[in-house]
């Protein structure tokens, strides 16, 4: 008998030393996860918190991470194949994250984001389809908490896409859902207004609100914010880009 115990000591013992190890590995993965995003390598950072949610598959926060990194990532992708991909993965993950914990804010959020992004691929009753999720998640992701100006900002996007809908795409509305809740462009610049006050330095929503701006022919306007977008300093890789398209706008706003 003693042999026996001391081999259950020992497996006992191997099991007690792995999991701080483990645990050490995940902690150590999630703050190279977050300086690799502050240093704008975002796909190198989703890779870290990927190599988290495979060691520790409830990780909310890395599922979080993820799926937005996954979504910001797949933005840039050439090919839309490669799109696709990056956006599935970023809704796969924040199902995860939603079913770890349905009442979180950010998991709702990303899971609007993610079909925000997929529903831009499409066209006409698939994208459509799409718009009720969108909606559903970002005013969840409020709900919960009332202060996320990304589902804030998100909103916003919802509004100018929706009023930006075509007729057929209307009218698969129609014969899908009995129609689609009202938008418009006032509430759109309304949601992008409060993404604004609640992060003075988000720069996508400087340009989203540019154009909800000058769709509501306020065009002096959306180019007021077009010039002050070139004076906020960069956070995330895609504010470069972002700045280079608000400086082709305000370009052609000015000509015509």
């Amino acid at each position: 008998m003693r042999p026996k115990c001391t081999f259950l000591f020992f497996i006992c013992y191997l099991l007690f030393l792995h999991q701080p190890s483990q645990a050490q590995s995940i902690e150590a993965l999630i703050q190279q996860g977050d300086l690799l995003e502050k240093q704008m390598r975002e796909e190198e950072a989703y890779q870290r918190f990927k190599e988290v949610v495979k060691l520790q598959p409830r990780n909310l926060y890395a599922l979080i991470r993820s799926s937005e990194l996954a979504s910001r990532v797949g933005k840039r992708q050439l090919k839309e194949e490669r799109q696709y991909d990056y956006y599935n993965a970023a809704r796969i993950y924040a199902e995860r994250a939603i079913k770890e914990n349905p009442y979180d804010s950010d998991a709702n959020m990303v899971m609007a984001v993610a079909f925000g992004r997929m529903a831009l691929m499409k066209n006409g009753k698939d994208k459509v389809a799409s718009v009720r999720d969108i909606k559903t998640f970002a005013e969840r992701s409020l709900h919960y908490n009332p202060k996320n100006f990304k589902a804030m900002h998100v909103l916003g996007k919802w509004h100018y896409e929706v009023s930006n809908l075509t007729a057929i795409e209307r009218g698969a509305a129609r014969i899908l859902f009995g129609g689609l809740p009202k938008a418009s462009f006032d509430s759109s610049i309304y949601f992008y207004e409060k993404a604004r006050v609640l992060s003075p330095g988000f720069i996508l929503n400087y340009l989203e609100l540019a154009k909800a701006y000058e769709k509501n022919n306020k065009r002096a306007k959306a180019i007021e914010l077009l010039k002050y977008i070139r004076r906020l300093p960069n956070t995330i890789y895609d504010d470069a880009i972002i700045k280079a398209e608000a400086a082709q706008l305000l370009e052609k706003w000015k000509r015509n």
